[in-house]
């Protein structure tokens, strides 16, 4: 739990158990199809089930836990037409966040946003793959916060955390899609600094819908 500060009440208890399931939900370590029963959820968390069940409710208004009669909360799992549609969206937010960035991007952020590119290929050469879509996803967002730092960003983020991709479904653990998509990341830096808006946002564009492309045919196959 944060630390409470001198402007800022301590967090509920129902407030403890929203962020904690939060957490757990985006970062994919509650996978989408899981139930969530209130008493162990309480048990867990050393809460009575008052604050747990306030918490879900709270998620269910977020879009990310539904409930079904008899049954109870379950984490959201998108369909294959909804998961389309998720990297689709992202594919237009993104995109039009690298084009942007590229009439507005300084040298100093293109360096910083080349220090994560090469720490990436860095890692991926060395075999170290478990990271690499986090970094992805930050390397992503500071071109979103370049190109829209007032709503775009801010924006790019709610479409990301309103579907958390499982961490066993990332393609950054595929060896040849790493190398693509790193290549992607190299050709989308080049676009940037040359100040081309129109190849950066095509980069982008199709790099996600790959890897959309990848992760609805992984799960088709894991069926």
């Amino acid at each position: 739990m944060p630390e409470p500060t001198a402007n800022r009440p301590p967090m509920s208890k129902a407030d403890y158990v929203y962020h904690v399931l939060l957490r757990e939900i985006r970062s994919a370590q509650i996978p989408g199809g899981t139930q969530l029963k209130a008493a162990p959820l309480a048990e867990r968390l050393g809460v009575s089930i008052t604050p747990v069940r306030e918490a879900l409710r709270r998620l269910e208004n977020d879009r990310l836990v539904s409930y079904q009669s008899h049954y109870g909360a379950t984490v959201i799992d998108l369909s294959d037409e909804a998961l389309f549609e998720y990297y689709n969206v992202r594919a237009v937010v993104e995109g039009l966040g690298a084009r942007l960035a590229a009439d507005r991007i300084t040298g100093e952020q293109l360096a910083q946003l080349r220090i994560r590119h090469d720490a990436m290929v860095r890692a991926a050469v060395e075999g170290d793959r478990d990271g690499l879509g986090e970094q992805s996803q930050e390397l992503h967002l500071a071109i979103a916060d370049i190109g829209g730092p007032a709503f775009l960003g801010q924006h790019a983020r709610a479409v990301r955390n309103s579907y958390p991709v499982p961490t066993e479904a990332s393609l950054w653990l595929d060896p040849e899609h790493t190398r693509r998509h790193l290549e992607a990341h190299a050709e989308l830096l080049d676009a940037l600094e040359a100040g081309d808006g129109a190849k950066a946002e095509r980069i982008m564009i199709d790099h996600i819908r790959a890897a959309g492309t990848y992760r609805v045919g992984q799960r088709t196959a894991d069926h």
